[in-house]
């Protein structure tokens, strides 16, 4: 009689293991309906902290949790390693790797990844931030610069090893170049013997007017004299023209810029995955210039009351008529309003609309030094430093990750040391980073 009932529930299928994607599935009632995730990868990953595991602070499993570790206890849920390819809208079925799903509400939170601009072949020189494979490939490549610049004999050639370029003010783009800093300054200060780390060049190019533009100036401005005491110079409306294996040129106010570099870290912008195409394609959806899928006050799609689309993917616009932001505590509301309205449909409740409750945002630049705008208050400094702490903690899942990650950031903090510093791919014998 259980296994009958169960078949004949209503079926969800959550596409895409994020953020939104695990809250969805730990909010549904576990007797509601039976829960199929779906997900290219086994694991969830806590994108805010990447940065430190490409900067050396942090080892990937400090950042990463198995899904079905996650999910063990929802026992109505199911986790399928596969990749989406395509939805059939009309039988209600997801098509991936290793089969069909059939779903009766599908709740899809695939993210996105970096864009280029249309200059796609940038992304072999200058990598962005997304993955796992992406934090370690900064990593190496950052690494190996200092490497090789202690074993170049020729000055020009050296100081290209210690030039390092990151492209984008925001939130990434800050705080790696605030990681990077540090670890020019103080990390491998007295670790090499022929070049000097300290002397370092690090530019963090922002073609806006400042950098943390959704910030206020005061924050902003604040952030611009923390990076400069980690030895970081920022330039404010440059735009990137040319990124190659050994330089990048930008456009400071009307003058053109060349600068030789070994490594440019890409932070300036994002785009909707793939999968947000195939979706709007097979529904009619509409698409922003982002590939993000325009979706209604309850998050779903017009004439498609059983599909909802959340997180990164979703263009959901807020109360000032803006368009939410791609970050954590967006997808985490999105993914438990779903839940509440699925729930709330199965009990033939009515369905309020989604209204996203801002608690604030916040961007660390180093050891002490971040800012934070909490709606009725605005920090800078150590106390924002403090909170960005505690967040990040709360927000991490898995009570052995935070125990890692404590131990870890309280080594650092009082060692200056980061203890992940590790090349785990072969040098090449010369030329540029290995794409």
């Amino acid at each position: 009689m259980a296994m009958a009932q169960a078949t004949a529930a209503p079926r969800v299928v959550i596409i895409g293991g994020g953020f939104g994607g695990v809250a969805t599935a730990q909010a549904l009632p576990p007797a509601a309906v039976p829960v199929t995730l779906i997900d290219r990868r086994n694991f969830h990953l806590f994108q805010p902290l990447l940065y430190q595991v490409a900067t050396g602070g942090l080892s990937p499993a400090n950042i990463a949790a198995p899904l079905r570790s996650i999910l063990r206890r929802q026992r109505n849920t199911e986790v399928l390693m596969a990749e989406v390819q395509d939805f059939e809208v009309g039988q209600r079925e997801v098509i991936h790797s290793c089969g069909r799903q059939p779903y009766d509400y599908l709740v899809v939170a695939a993210g996105v990844r970096h864009s280029y601009f249309g200059k796609d072949h940038w992304e072999a020189w200058a990598p962005g931030l997304k993955t796992i494979e992406d934090a370690t490939t900064i990593r190496r490549r950052v690494l190996q610069a200092f490497e090789r610049a202690e074993t170049t004999l020729a000055a020009d050639e050296r100081q290209a090893c210690l030039t390092f370029v990151i492209v984008g003010g925001g939130p990434t783009g800050v705080e790696l170049a605030g990681a990077i800093g540090e670890l020019a300054h103080h990390t491998l200060r007295h670790e090499f013997r022929h070049c000097e780390p300290a002397k370092a060049r690090i530019l963090l190019l922002e073609g806006a007017e400042r950098i943390l533009t959704s910030y206020p100036p005061k924050l902003s401005a604040k952030a611009t004299r923390a990076l400069g005491r980690l030895g970081v110079e920022v330039r404010t409306g440059a735009l990137v023209t040319d990124i190659a294996a050994d330089h990048v040129v930008y456009l400071d106010g009307e003058h053109e810029v060349w600068l030789a570099t070994k490594t440019v870290l890409w932070g300036a912008g994002v785009q909707a995955e793939a999968l947000g195409r195939a979706l709007a394609h097979r529904t009619g959806a509409e698409l922003d210039r982002a590939g993000r899928v325009r979706v209604g006050s309850d998050l779903t799609l017009p004439d498609h009351p059983e599909i909802f689309v959340i997180g990164d993917l979703a263009l959901c616009v807020g109360r000032e008529g803006k368009p939410l932001p791609g970050i954590a505590p967006v997808a985490l509301q999105q993914g438990q309003f779903v839940a509440r309205v699925i729930e709330a449909r199965l009990k033939g409740r009515p369905t309020p609309s989604f209204e996203y409750h801002d608690r604030g945002s916040m961007a660390t630049i180093g050891r002490g030094a971040a800012v934070a705008d909490l709606g009725w208050v605005r920090l800078s400094g150590y106390p924002a430093w403090l909170s960005w702490l505690f967040v990040h903690l709360l927000f991490l899942i898995g009570f052995h990750n935070r125990l890692l990650v404590l131990i870890q950031w309280a080594w650092c903090y009082f060692s200056r040391n980061r203890s992940a510093r590790l090349i785990t791919q072969e040098m090449p014998a010369s030329g540029g980073p290995t794409p």
